[in-house]
């Protein structure tokens, strides 16, 4: 075998994995169970936030690996490196930036209070005494141990048990995002939003810090997506349609 020989084959072996990398799925954690923004439906995730992660790997020439997990696991998902992306209704913290980097913010929430229309809690201040529910992992345990400190939480693991606990009067309230909060009230007469938001605050996708150029690559695609009117409409049809 002559010399230029072996060193286009040399060459060949180094640029594959190059090669290969740029056809790699993106692997995306999430949390399927904060309708509308993630949740399962006849079997299938759906949900802003899934649709959103969609549009931008598509944008990005790049499918999506799902991953499914618990909440609380989502950012130790990213630091083990089991997956490249967290997608799951993610408020953009300083204490989740010292370890995980963020996208450009994609859509504004905010913690609100989730309580009964006939119970005792009509402003913030009617927090202070109460059984409330949050689910584990999310700044809203924080944010109560903080501000709230009067408050007894009952942290669950899920959504959907939150809410639960709401509903048989098994907790006075739950402090959880805007979005999901909003669409169960929609569905439950007997439930309310408080008009007043505990915070205002901006959804990010957390990010592996190792891995920049995913990042840079997913701004790129999400001012494109806004940019050509993708994001508009799924927008519209997950927050805005049927008011």
């Amino acid at each position: 075998m002559n010399l230029r020989r072996i060193l286009l084959l040399a060459a060949a072996s180094l640029s594959l994995p190059l090669a290969v990398q740029a056809q790699e799925a993106l692997r995306v954690v999430t949390d399927a169970t904060f309708p509308p923004m993630e949740f399962v439906k006849d079997g299938k995730r759906t949900g802003f936030d899934i649709e959103l992660t969609e549009a931008l790997a598509a944008a990005m020439g790049r499918k999506v690996e799902w991953i499914d997990i618990d909440f609380k696991g989502l950012i130790p998902a990213l630091v083990s490196r089991r997956a490249d992306l967290a997608m799951s209704a993610i408020y953009i913290t300083d204490e989740r930036r010292k370890v995980v980097d963020f996208s450009d913010p994609y859509f504004a929430g905010g913690l609100v209070v989730l309580t009964t229309k006939a119970g005792p809690i009509k402003t913030l201040k009617d927090l202070d005494g109460r059984k409330v529910s949050v689910q584990v992992g999310t700044k809203s345990v924080g944010y109560l141990k903080d501000n709230y400190p009067k408050v007894e939480r009952v942290e669950v693991e899920k959504n959907q048990e939150m809410f639960n606990l709401v509903e048989i009067g098994r907790a006075d309230a739950a402090v959880t995002g805007k979005p999901a909060a909003k669409v169960f009230a929609q569905v439950k007469p007997a439930l309310w939003v408080l008009p007043e938001q505990l915070t205002t605050e901006d959804y990010g996708i957390a990010i592996r810090k190792d891995a920049p150029e995913i990042r840079d690559a997913v701004n790129v695609a999400l001012k494109k997506i806004k940019a050509d009117g993708t994001y508009d409409k799924l927008v519209q049809k997950w927050f805005e349609a049927g008011k």
